[in-house]
């Protein structure tokens, strides 16, 4: 559904300038420039404010302060980014690249990749030859309903799982982004699965909430709005140990998830990356070689 959401998002944006350019181009070439140069300054704007609100929540957080260069360039970053992920990635790419489970086990252990809210598995394109380059059996899961409860996508998780489990014969780690998370954490509680995943990996995930989720009328935005309900019974129900099975990476220039240590748990591998933005953090070289670091015999 959020593909062929995007799809139309897309081809909105690409095909309505390009008609407006084309029709007021011979009457007024300033004009006709105008609109197109607006889009891109509203786009540009919106995103800044996401990075100027952050900054501002960051004030009293124990995260390390950004600094003004670390903000600009994160801005900057997700701005490509997320054109990238929003308007190729995930509309037009999301099914190019199957699961890989081999018939013949490779003998390394299996990963599954859950996306966070507004995406699809196309998200994990560009970790997805990496990951079967070194051998790793993997299934990237599309988590719907788009706009429903959290608490109805752990069917999906413990499908992914399964599979990868039966394909390599060990437990998998699991990479989430954002939203997924909270699901794999939903997940862990419906099915009491901790002895059935090697380890979790966590990356912008609003574990205690985000301020943006108070903005949100979608189901899972409201569930994760910073310090609410949903996210307080999940943490109230998890036993003390379970946290030991994260790491949780979290930045001090994410514009969706903030403040800042909202993105770690208590008890928890926290690790800081700084000046990453948010949907850039799922596509970090240096969050990326960790993550399959972490994949290696005798890693956690």
């Amino acid at each position: 559904m959020i593909a062929r959401i995007q799809i139309v998002w897309t081809l909105a944006l690409v095909l309505g300038p390009l008609a407006w350019l084309l029709a007021v181009w011979p009457q007024s070439p300033g004009w006709a420039l105008a609109v197109p140069l607006l889009g891109c300054w509203l786009f540009a704007l919106v995103m800044g404010l996401q990075f100027v609100l952050m900054r501002a929540a960051n004030r009293s957080d124990p995260a390390p302060r950004a600094r003004a260069a670390q903000v600009w360039r994160a801005w900057w970053g997700e701005m490509g980014v997320a054109l990238a992920v929003f308007c190729w990635r995930q509309p037009f790419r999301s099914r190019s690249v199957p699961d890989w489970l081999p018939a013949t086990p490779t003998a390394r252990r299996g990963v599954v990749l859950v996306h966070g809210f507004l995406c699809n598995r196309g998200l994990w394109l560009p970790w997805m030859p990496l990951l079967r380059a070194r051998g790793h059996a993997w299934v990237a899961v599309n988590l719907e309903p788009v706009f429903g409860s959290i608490d109805e996508y752990p069917p999906l998780i413990e499908d992914a799982v399964r599979r990868v489990t039966e394909a390599t014969g060990m437990p998998p780690v699991i990479v989430a982004h954002s939203m997924g998370g909270l699901a794999t954490r939903a997940w862990l509680r419906a099915y009491q699965a901790d002895a059935r995943v090697h380890h979790v990996i966590t990356l912008g995930t609003p574990h205690g909430g985000t301020w943006l989720g108070r903005f949100s009328q979608a189901t899972n935005g409201q569930q994760m709005r910073l310090g609410g309900d949903w996210v307080r019974q999940l943490q109230a129900a998890e036993p003390p140990a379970r946290a030991g099975l994260l790491t949780c990476w979290y930045s001090n220039c994410d514009n969706i998830v903030f403040p800042a240590s909202t993105a770690a748990l208590a008890g928890a591998d926290n690790r800081l990356v700084e000046g990453v933005a948010h949907v850039q953090m799922a596509c970090d070289p240096g969050v990326m070689r960790a993550c399959l670091a972490a994949l290696e015999p005798g890693q956690s």
